[in-house]
């Protein structure tokens, strides 16, 4: 686990600029640092730099920038490998120096070139360079948990596991993207393959890209879409033979991530999935206790720390609480454009930075749940897409008819605001992803000027590339590709590495992905029942009276510091001199809105509505803008 950056370009950096790029992450990587600039051919250099948090082989011998002994691939490399003991048997020719997944990914390069990607069980961002073929390759795993982004410009790549080491490179232009404005405030986090940067772009989950010679070119090795279709055309016969085959997945892939030279732990929030996992962790050590790690609130309406422990006894592992007062929260909330260094607005990220700085004082390894929800059905918006589709076809009648006009006003617009949601639900393309209009309308209008030709749809006009017409599993599988990689992953990427601390998720395993898409639908949503199949597995180690409960989830009380103790900051942040300045945002609109919402609504905009998580949005941006982008 670590933070990667470097180049192949033919604009000059020098060894110490490249350093300086690297030690912007020093927190994804404490224990070490290796730059190397090398010059190629036909003018360009190669650089490669790495922050190393060591957790296999803490030895110099997983130090990087790592070669292979002839000096001809050269790799950095963040994330773990964790089938690299098993890889290294089928690699008996490779002569290892040390016992690091670094050294084997080199060795199955040598062996299986590119394509060694697919043979990879881990979370990776790798960047490798092959002095034969002069191509710099870059890969990033199949769900997207580790993170890398590039600068393309004028024949030169740019590469980094963040966005400072690029807004640290010489010459880099810091020029934003509008298009993408609306989008984010909308959504509160930006998906790949955009950034908040012209030129800027994240590599695609489960993609390589090759650069050579200016030329650049991608592909998906692990396509969603096409292998949900492959593995769903088999499907397991019966529930129990499901529920005992991904028993068995999750057991294998949750005792590999187990391995490691350091002290490990688990998340443990008292729900289904922390709690499965924590307990599966729990039956491979057996009487050694796992430590677990749980944060509470103050205010008991978001506080589940007590089932937590309830879980926590019950298993027996060495539990850590501690509450968590709004105020030690509130503290966090200028760290954010620090080490959410692209605009990224889901509050949640904050308490998740909390329990991430607390298992760190104990552990250097945490185990997480993430995954369940997405890939077995959790989340309470899969209901309502379920009645949606219920209701689409009454919902194109209504539409019909609602386009007549009654004093000046369609008919629809008159519609109660939940009919008006289903009849106004018509693109093909977006079906599962309905909701209030007026929030699509307002991100749009917050943006000054938007190019209607250019600036994305707030929401993402892809369904049709999954070719399911169940609207739930539709939806899981936008959820897959948007929401899990940009929102979730991303917030528990940077919450844990802002304390050094890496997060594994065995739900989010290859194989248990891939066996997941055999398990029925009705399987997953059983009777209007959320995660059945998981649910049913948790219960063989956990009694059902510790965990059925109602979800609550981290939650931030933002209206009341939005309109609190952050107030005078977020009404700085409408100053029109300063709207005008930047050249982003419709000064007009955008100030009426936010001090309507201040007022809780007058007249305007927000007005009978909460409107947090806009104004949020636009709160995180302008935090931002003024961390990397404006002198005050």
């Amino acid at each position: 686990m670590c933070g990667i950056c470097g180049f192949v370009s033919k604009q000059h950096i020098s060894p110490e600029q490249l350093a300086a790029m690297n030690d912007t992450m020093i927190h994804r990587g404490p224990d070490d640092a290796g730059v190397e600039v090398t010059p190629l051919q036909d003018g360009y250099q190669l650089g490669m730099a790495q922050r190393r948090l060591a957790i296999i082989d803490l030895s110099p011998l997983g130090h990087q920038p790592m070669s292979t002994p002839d000096g001809l691939v050269t790799i950095v490399f963040n994330g773990e490998i964790y089938n690299f003991l098993e890889l290294k048997k089928e690699l008996t020719d490779y002569p290892f120096r040390g016992g690091s997944d670094t050294e084997v990914i080199l060795a199955a390069y040598l062996k299986w070139g590119a394509e060694c990607v697919s043979r990879l069980n881990g979370m990776f961002a790798i960047a490798l360079y092959d002095h034969r073929s002069q191509e710099l390759l870059l890969m990033r795993d199949r769900i997207g948990k580790k993170p890398l982004y590039y600068w393309a410009q004028d024949g030169n790549l740019v590469f980094a596991s963040e966005l400072k080491p690029l807004m640290c490179c010489p010459g880099f232009p810091r020029a934003i993207r509008k298009e993408v404005l609306s989008r984010y405030l909308f959504q509160q986090y930006i998906n790949a393959p955009e950034t908040i940067f012209h030129n800027v772009f994240k590599l695609e989950p489960g993609s390589v890209l090759r650069f050579h010679a200016g030329d650049i070119s991608c592909r998906k090795y692990w396509d969603l879409a096409q292998v949900y279709h492959e593995k769903a055309g088999d499907p397991v016969s019966s529930y129990e033979e499901a529920k005992s085959g991904l028993k068995q997945q999750l057991v294998r892939a949750t005792g590999l991530r187990m391995i490691a030279d350091v002290p490990l732990g688990a998340f443990l929030s008292g729900g289904y999935d922390s709690s499965l996992v924590s307990a599966i962790a729990q039956a491979q050590l057996g009487s050694e206790p796992l430590k677990t790690f749980s944060i509470g609130f103050t205010n008991e309406a978001y506080n589940e720390a007590g089932y937590a422990r309830a879980v926590a006894e019950y298993l027996g592992t060495e539990h850590t609480e501690e509450i968590i007062s709004e105020d030690e929260m509130f503290e966090l909330v200028e760290s954010i454009p620090k080490y959410f260094d692209e605009p990224f607005a889901d509050s949640s990220q904050i308490p998740t930075m909390l329990v991430s700085m607390l298992a760190k004082r104990r552990v250097t390894v945490a185990l997480s749940g993430d995954g369940g929800d997405e890939f077995y059905c959790g989340y309470g918006i899969y209901d309502n897409v379920r009645q949606a589709q219920r209701l689409d076809a009454a919902g194109a009648i209504a539409h019909g008819i609602g386009q007549l006009k009654l004093g000046g006003r369609t008919l629809e617009s008159r519609y109660p605001f939940r009919v008006r949601v289903i009849s106004g639900n018509r693109n093909p393309e977006t079906k599962t992803q309905f909701g209030a209009g007026s929030y699509v309308d307002y991100a749009l209008q917050m943006i000054s000027d938007p190019d209607s030709t250019r600036t994305l749809p707030v929401n993402y006009p892809i369904e049709s590339r999954y070719g399911v017409e169940d609207w739930q599993i539709r939806r899981m599988l936008l959820d897959m590709d948007t929401y899990l990689p940009g929102d979730i992953l991303c917030k528990v990427d940077r919450a844990s590495m802002k304390y050094s601390l890496e997060a594994r998720c065995p739900i989010l395993d290859p194989a248990v992905m891939e066996y997941s898409f055999r398990i029925p639908h009705e399987f997953k949503y059983r009777d209007g029942e959320k995660n059945a199949i998981l649910k049913d597995i948790a219960y063989d180690y956990i009694p059902r009276d510790l965990l059925e409960r109602p979800k609550k989830g981290f939650s931030v009380p933002l209206d009341q510091w939005l309109r609190g103790p952050l107030r005078e900051q977020l009404t700085d942040y409408i100053d029109r001199d300063r709207l005008m300045r930047q050249g982003l945002f419709d000064a007009d609109f955008t100030i009426r809105f936010v001090q309507d919402y201040l007022e809780k609504g007058d007249g305007g905009p927000a007005t009978g509505a909460n409107y947090s998580k806009l104004t949020w949005s636009f709160f995180v941006f302008q935090q931002w803008y003024e961390a990397y982008l404006s002198n005050g």
